[in-house]
């Protein structure tokens, strides 16, 4: 079974890890909301959400990705030694490494985005050497490196985490049940 974790820091974008966990969990993936300080994470907004797991009591090989939601101060404050080595880790191992919204400026800073296709919430990536960064699109896919916009692309982010995982009938049966289709149609 594939399993998957989302790290929570203080100021993390509730939609942005939210949506990766409803969607994973509605496709069976098992998916853990990991904290690198305490059991409570306070949002961006203020919303405290519990955590599964403190980043000192995983082990990592049991995982296939890693999500990193945005918000300010959020994907500042996963500028952490420990995540750094994780997210590393999984990139070299190309396991699946997920950032959207401020968050792909962490990867960028942990030297992971050279040579990459990515995007990120306007200003955040956009214009560093050596980034290859996609402007136009809500979600980015190189290789193990996936990147998206911010909080109105959760669920799009969310989805294309499932597919990459290889559940791509599962994304488009949630996709269809969520009404996305429905909602890119009729948004004006």
């Amino acid at each position: 079974m594939k399993k998957v974790l989302v790290f929570l820091a203080d100021g993390f974008e509730e939609i942005e890890a939210i949506s990766v966990v409803d969607v994973l969990r509605r496709a069976d993936i098992t998916c853990h909301m990991c904290t690198i300080n305490e059991e409570y994470v306070r949002g961006t907004h203020n919303i405290i959400i519990k955590s599964d797991c403190h980043i000192d009591s995983i082990d990592v090989t049991e995982y296939d990705a890693v999500v990193l939601p945005g918000g300010l101060p959020g994907a500042d404050n996963l500028k952490d030694k420990m995540v750094e080595e994780i997210v590393k880790r999984f990139n070299a191992e190309d396991r699946i490494v997920a950032a959207i919204c401020a968050a792909p400026e962490t990867l960028e800073g942990f030297g992971l985005l050279e040579n990459k296709k990515c995007t990120s919430y306007p200003g955040f990536v956009k214009n560093r050497a050596n980034v290859s960064y996609i402007e136009d699109e809500l979600v980015v896919v190189d290789n193990n490196i996936i990147t998206s916009r911010g909080p109105a692309t959760a669920i799009l982010f969310a989805l294309e985490v499932l597919k990459e995982l290889g559940e791509v009938s599962k994304a488009e049966e949630i996709k269809d049940g969520m009404m996305v289709n429905f909602y890119n149609q009729n948004v004006k």
